[in-house]
């Protein structure tokens, strides 16, 4: 009897294997595992925005008042430094077109916050705002449009001194629509993704520093806005960092600690509901904390290819030398992307063209 019990345990258990088998083979059938190619972006700055405008352009920015501009989806770079901007790092970059972006940039006093543009391909910028606020400090910004964004700074004195353009030239204040800010609340200037915008009016902001991290949600193009609390750990070295969102009601945000005695803080959560609440996901295979994230996107117009529906909840996430990661399904699966380190940006123009930018002016094309 007993050894028929464990002959038919035996059975069973073969079975059991055979069918999960047949289900991983069966998923791994259904995942598209990515290809990364480094490319050559002819500087050795580091590199800490990246923006897609399509598959062919693409602009990045960095340190020294550097920017870079592809034409041909990386197969040439063109780096340069903004006249005046040395001393600068550019944290954002935003791409229009083969001739039109905007930079921002932050330095060592108040004046160094800037946000300048081109639109003649990099030949000349234009200077379109200067901070004179002591204490602020713009870590990012995001467009709705080629002529419509926000730009989000750390709090000063419990006031968040964001700015908003309508006409893609002048910039005003929008302190007076912000929530009011918690003690110590700030954001990161990883990745130039602390805001996320979707659709025509929403948008996202990810803060840390505070005792709680939160998301800044506004639905109304920055008139009004709500402030939602995230799981990502948060403290004076911690918080969430980037956000993004695929529509206008799911959502990743991740974050983690920038303190090198705690590195395994390193989180992204979900949302459903715009942002009202988050869950965490399966911890990702990186440590630190999360600098940039996206979601493997088609931008523009709408893409009726197969690839956009099999990749939608598709995201990648990089940590600096803590690593990256992706997942293709918001973040129940991690896959470690292997030997890519230093890496502060990730931005797809569609799911077979996305770009990885970071330390020592490097650049990687990433393909699902």
């Amino acid at each position: 009897m007993t050894r028929f019990a464990s002959h038919r345990s035996t059975i069973f258990a073969s079975i059991c294997v055979f069918a999960v088998g047949l289900i991983c083979a069966s998923v791994c059938a259904q995942t598209r595992f990515p290809t990364l190619t480094p490319q050559n972006s002819g500087t050795s700055e580091g590199l800490i925005a990246v923006s897609p405008v399509n598959a062919k352009v693409v602009w990045a920015s960095g340190r020294h008042g550097t920017f870079l501009l592809t034409t041909d989806g990386g197969a040439t770079w063109k780096s340069g430094q903004v006249p005046g901007a040395k001393w600068l790092q550019f944290r954002g970059v935003r791409g229009v077109s083969a001739t039109t972006a905007y930079l921002l940039s932050i330095g060592n006093n108040p004046g160094n916050f800037r946000i300048y543009k081109t639109e003649d391909g990099g030949a000349t910028w234009t200077m379109q705002f200067r901070n004179e606020l002591a204490g602020a400090f713009y870590d990012c910004f995001a467009f709705w449009s080629p002529t419509r964004g926000i730009a989000h700074s750390d709090s000063v004195n419990g006031v968040f001194p964001d700015l908003r353009t309508g006409d893609g030239a002048t910039w005003q204040s929008i302190a007076d629509n912000m929530p009011p800010a918690l003690d110590g609340e700030f954001s990161f200037s990883s990745s130039d993704t602390c805001v996320a915008t979707q659709g025509e009016n929403n948008a996202w902001i990810a803060t840390g520093g505070a005792p709680i991290a939160r998301i800044l949600a506004t639905v109304d193009g920055g008139d009004t806005w709500n402030a939602y609390d995230t799981p990502i750990v948060s403290s004076p070295s911690a918080g969430a960092f980037t956000v993004d969102f695929r529509d206008a009601m799911n959502g990743v945000v991740g974050g983690g600690d920038l303190d090198p005695s705690d590195p395994d803080n390193a989180r992204t959560a979900i949302s459903g509901d715009g942002g009202q609440t988050w869950a965490l996901t399966t911890a990702p295979p990186v440590t630190g904390a999360i600098f940039g994230l996206s979601y493997v996107r088609q931008i523009g117009k709408a893409c009726t290819r197969p690839i956009c529906q099999e990749t939608q909840r598709y995201v990648v996430v990089t940590a600096n030398s803590g690593g990256a990661a992706w997942s293709p399904d918001e973040g129940t699966t991690w896959y470690v992307l292997p030997g890519v380190s230093g890496c502060w940006a990730v931005a797809f123009a569609t799911p077979k063209a996305g770009w990885l930018a970071g330390t020592g002016g490097q650049i990687i094309k990433i393909s699902f």
